[in-house]
Protein backbone atom coordinates (compact mmCIF):
# COMPACT_ATOMS: atom_id res chain seq x y z
CA UNK A 1 0.00 0.00 0.00
CA UNK A 2 2.91 2.40 0.91
CA UNK A 3 4.55 2.27 -2.59
CA UNK A 4 1.88 4.23 -4.51
CA UNK A 5 2.17 7.46 -1.30
CA UNK A 6 5.85 7.32 0.11
CA UNK A 7 7.37 8.78 -3.78
CA UNK A 8 6.84 12.60 -2.54
CA UNK A 9 6.64 13.86 0.86
CA UNK A 10 3.72 16.26 -0.06
CA UNK A 11 1.22 12.84 -0.61
CA UNK A 12 -0.76 11.86 2.19
CA UNK A 13 -1.55 8.47 2.39
CA UNK A 14 -5.13 7.35 2.98
CA UNK A 15 -4.24 6.49 6.82
CA UNK A 16 -2.77 10.20 7.40
CA UNK A 17 0.19 9.33 7.25
CA UNK A 18 3.61 11.23 5.30
CA UNK A 19 6.05 8.21 4.64
CA UNK A 20 9.36 10.10 3.22
CA UNK A 21 9.14 11.80 7.15
CA UNK A 22 8.47 8.46 8.50
CA UNK A 23 11.82 7.14 6.52
CA UNK A 24 13.67 9.87 7.60
CA UNK A 25 13.18 9.30 10.96
CA UNK A 26 13.85 5.50 10.40
CA UNK A 27 17.81 6.65 9.13
CA UNK A 28 18.24 8.50 12.25
CA UNK A 29 17.88 4.79 13.74
CA UNK A 30 21.21 4.00 12.53
CA UNK A 31 22.74 6.58 13.60
CA UNK A 32 24.76 6.57 16.89
CA UNK A 33 23.06 7.00 20.34
CA UNK A 34 22.67 10.74 21.99
CA UNK A 35 21.23 11.48 25.41
CA UNK A 36 20.61 14.75 26.97
CA UNK A 37 19.67 15.34 30.68
CA UNK A 38 18.63 18.44 32.15
CA UNK A 39 20.10 18.68 35.60
CA UNK A 40 19.35 21.75 38.35
CA UNK A 41 22.51 23.23 37.65
CA UNK A 42 23.22 22.46 34.11
CA UNK A 43 22.65 20.55 30.97
CA UNK A 44 24.53 17.38 29.93
CA UNK A 45 24.84 15.99 26.42
CA UNK A 46 26.28 12.36 25.63
CA UNK A 47 27.14 10.90 22.09
CA UNK A 48 28.09 7.89 20.75
CA UNK A 49 30.73 8.07 17.74
CA UNK A 50 29.82 5.68 15.18
CA UNK A 51 33.45 6.36 13.41
CA UNK A 52 36.32 5.11 15.79
CA UNK A 53 39.07 4.12 12.97
CA UNK A 54 42.81 4.44 14.51
CA UNK A 55 43.16 6.52 11.02
CA UNK A 56 40.71 9.30 12.26
CA UNK A 57 42.15 12.35 13.54
CA UNK A 58 40.13 12.65 17.00
CA UNK A 59 41.30 16.22 17.85
CA UNK A 60 40.36 17.99 15.26
CA UNK A 61 36.80 16.32 14.43
CA UNK A 62 33.45 16.56 16.44
CA UNK A 63 30.80 13.88 15.38
CA UNK A 64 27.90 14.68 17.97
CA UNK A 65 28.58 17.87 19.72
CA UNK A 66 28.36 21.37 18.10
CA UNK A 67 28.07 24.76 19.59
CA UNK A 68 25.50 27.03 18.41
CA UNK A 69 26.12 30.26 20.68
CA UNK A 70 27.35 30.99 24.05
CA UNK A 71 24.38 29.61 25.59
CA UNK A 72 23.31 26.61 23.40
CA UNK A 73 24.98 23.71 22.36
CA UNK A 74 23.09 20.86 20.40
CA UNK A 75 23.80 16.67 20.25
CA UNK A 76 23.34 15.19 16.25
CA UNK A 77 21.85 12.03 15.40
CA UNK A 78 21.68 11.71 11.91
CA UNK A 79 22.96 12.53 8.17
CA UNK A 80 25.98 14.64 9.22
CA UNK A 81 25.64 16.55 6.03
CA UNK A 82 22.32 17.52 6.89
CA UNK A 83 23.31 18.40 10.48
CA UNK A 84 25.73 21.00 9.05
CA UNK A 85 23.65 22.84 6.81
CA UNK A 86 21.08 23.13 9.98
CA UNK A 87 23.48 24.17 12.60
CA UNK A 88 25.11 26.97 10.42
CA UNK A 89 21.44 27.59 9.65
CA UNK A 90 20.97 28.08 13.27
CA UNK A 91 24.30 29.64 13.93
CA UNK A 92 23.55 32.76 11.47
CA UNK A 93 19.51 33.40 13.57
CA UNK A 94 21.36 33.24 16.36
CA UNK A 95 23.99 36.01 15.61
CA UNK A 96 21.38 38.35 14.05
CA UNK A 97 19.24 38.38 16.94
CA UNK A 98 21.89 39.15 19.10
CA UNK A 99 22.66 41.93 17.00
CA UNK A 100 19.35 43.39 16.40
CA UNK A 101 18.49 42.92 20.28
CA UNK A 102 21.68 43.18 21.89
CA UNK A 103 21.00 40.04 23.79
CA UNK A 104 21.35 36.45 23.63
CA UNK A 105 18.73 34.49 21.38
CA UNK A 106 15.90 32.82 23.63
CA UNK A 107 16.57 28.85 23.62
CA UNK A 108 13.00 28.09 22.38
CA UNK A 109 12.53 30.97 20.04
CA UNK A 110 16.02 29.50 18.21
CA UNK A 111 14.67 25.95 18.12
CA UNK A 112 10.99 26.88 16.68
CA UNK A 113 12.98 29.20 14.04
CA UNK A 114 15.24 26.02 12.64
CA UNK A 115 12.24 23.44 13.51
CA UNK A 116 10.25 26.22 11.19
CA UNK A 117 13.17 25.52 8.23
CA UNK A 118 12.78 21.70 8.43
CA UNK A 119 8.75 21.81 8.23
CA UNK A 120 9.39 23.70 5.56
CA UNK A 121 11.00 20.65 3.50
CA UNK A 122 8.25 17.88 4.45
CA UNK A 123 5.13 20.59 2.84
CA UNK A 124 6.99 21.41 -0.62
CA UNK A 125 7.67 19.09 -4.00
CA UNK A 126 10.93 18.45 -4.98
CA UNK A 127 12.77 18.65 -1.65
CA UNK A 128 13.41 15.65 0.84
CA UNK A 129 13.10 15.34 4.67
CA UNK A 130 16.68 16.71 6.77
CA UNK A 131 17.06 13.26 7.83
CA UNK A 132 18.30 14.68 11.67
CA UNK A 133 17.13 15.17 14.73
CA UNK A 134 19.00 17.35 17.34
CA UNK A 135 18.91 17.58 20.86
CA UNK A 136 19.31 21.65 21.96
CA UNK A 137 20.93 22.24 25.61
CA UNK A 138 21.02 25.71 26.84
CA UNK A 139 20.51 28.55 28.98
CA UNK A 140 18.42 31.81 28.68
CA UNK A 141 17.19 34.67 31.66
CA UNK A 142 13.73 33.50 30.86
CA UNK A 143 13.66 29.78 31.89
CA UNK A 144 17.13 29.11 32.98
CA UNK A 145 18.42 25.57 31.87
CA UNK A 146 16.62 24.10 28.60
CA UNK A 147 16.80 20.39 26.76
CA UNK A 148 14.45 20.27 23.72
CA UNK A 149 14.50 17.39 20.90
CA UNK A 150 13.45 17.51 17.64
CA UNK A 151 12.84 15.50 14.35
CA UNK A 152 12.93 15.89 10.94
CA UNK A 153 9.24 16.39 10.61
CA UNK A 154 10.19 20.34 12.45
CA UNK A 155 7.87 18.89 15.69
CA UNK A 156 10.20 19.84 18.73
CA UNK A 157 9.58 19.91 22.65
CA UNK A 158 10.90 20.14 25.74
CA UNK A 159 12.25 17.60 27.86
CA UNK A 160 13.93 16.26 31.23
CA UNK A 161 15.58 13.48 29.63
CA UNK A 162 16.08 12.45 26.24
CA UNK A 163 17.51 9.86 23.91
CA UNK A 164 17.58 9.87 20.06
CA UNK A 165 19.72 7.85 17.46
CA UNK A 166 19.72 4.15 17.50
CA UNK A 167 18.11 1.76 20.31
CA UNK A 168 16.66 5.23 21.25
CA UNK A 169 13.60 3.48 22.68
CA UNK A 170 14.96 1.70 25.44
CA UNK A 171 17.22 4.55 26.58
CA UNK A 172 14.34 6.16 26.65
CA UNK A 173 12.67 3.80 28.93
CA UNK A 174 15.82 3.75 31.23
CA UNK A 175 16.27 7.73 31.82
CA UNK A 176 12.15 7.03 32.27
CA UNK A 177 12.91 5.05 35.56
CA UNK A 178 15.93 6.39 36.96
CA UNK A 179 15.70 10.20 36.17
CA UNK A 180 14.93 12.21 39.59
CA UNK A 181 13.68 16.07 39.16
CA UNK A 182 16.50 17.30 41.30
CA UNK A 183 19.23 15.43 39.91
CA UNK A 184 23.09 17.28 39.89
CA UNK A 185 25.22 17.68 37.45
CA UNK A 186 27.42 15.03 38.04
CA UNK A 187 24.77 12.14 38.64
CA UNK A 188 23.36 13.51 35.06
CA UNK A 189 26.73 12.53 33.47
CA UNK A 190 26.62 8.82 35.55
CA UNK A 191 23.31 8.69 34.87
CA UNK A 192 23.97 8.96 31.06
CA UNK A 193 26.72 6.89 30.76
CA UNK A 194 25.08 4.05 32.90
CA UNK A 195 22.31 4.36 30.18
CA UNK A 196 24.73 4.14 26.91
CA UNK A 197 26.35 1.44 28.28
CA UNK A 198 23.58 -0.64 28.29
CA UNK A 199 22.13 0.36 24.87
CA UNK A 200 25.20 0.35 22.88
CA UNK A 201 26.04 -2.07 20.47
CA UNK A 202 29.54 -2.47 21.21
CA UNK A 203 30.63 -4.46 24.61
CA UNK A 204 32.70 -1.80 26.54
CA UNK A 205 32.33 1.91 26.86
CA UNK A 206 36.20 4.02 26.05
CA UNK A 207 36.41 7.25 25.63
CA UNK A 208 37.36 7.31 21.89
CA UNK A 209 33.69 6.08 21.16
CA UNK A 210 31.96 8.51 23.25
CA UNK A 211 31.50 12.39 23.83
CA UNK A 212 30.65 14.34 26.49
CA UNK A 213 29.50 17.71 26.24
CA UNK A 214 27.84 19.96 29.26
CA UNK A 215 26.44 23.14 29.78
CA UNK A 216 26.41 25.21 33.05
CA UNK A 217 26.87 28.78 34.98
CA UNK A 218 29.95 29.60 35.78
CA UNK A 219 30.08 31.40 39.46
CA UNK A 220 30.47 34.54 38.05
CA UNK A 221 27.36 34.13 36.25
CA UNK A 222 28.66 33.35 32.84
CA UNK A 223 27.33 30.29 30.67
CA UNK A 224 29.99 27.94 30.37
CA UNK A 225 30.27 25.52 27.61
CA UNK A 226 32.77 22.90 27.89
CA UNK A 227 33.38 19.15 25.84
CA UNK A 228 35.02 16.73 28.36
CA UNK A 229 38.30 15.88 26.86
CA UNK A 230 39.58 11.81 26.13
CA UNK A 231 41.51 11.91 28.98
CA UNK A 232 38.98 12.99 32.07
CA UNK A 233 36.77 11.00 29.99
CA UNK A 234 39.51 8.00 30.75
CA UNK A 235 38.88 8.77 33.94
CA UNK A 236 35.85 9.44 35.10
CA UNK A 237 34.83 5.41 33.14
CA UNK A 238 37.16 4.11 35.27
CA UNK A 239 35.78 5.75 38.57
CA UNK A 240 32.58 4.79 37.35
CA UNK A 241 33.55 1.23 36.69
CA UNK A 242 32.24 1.26 33.55
CA UNK A 243 35.82 0.46 31.88
CA UNK A 244 39.44 -0.95 32.45
CA UNK A 245 42.26 0.71 33.60
CA UNK A 246 44.83 1.01 30.55
CA UNK A 247 47.77 -1.08 32.38
CA UNK A 248 45.17 -3.72 33.08
CA UNK A 249 43.31 -3.84 29.73
CA UNK A 250 46.52 -4.34 28.35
Amino acid sequence: MSRRYDSRTTIFSPEGRLYQVEYAMEAIGNAGTAIGILSKDGVVLIGEKKVTSKLLQTSTSTEKMYKIDDHVSCAVAGIMSDANILINTARVQAQRYTYSYQEPMPLEQLVQSLCDTKQGYTQFGGLRPFGVSFLFAGWDKNFGFQLYMSDPSGNYGGWKAAAIGANNQAAQSMLKQDYKDEITREEAVELALKVLSKTMDSTSLTSDKLELAEVFLLPSGDIKYQVCSPESLSKLLVKLGMTQPAAEAS
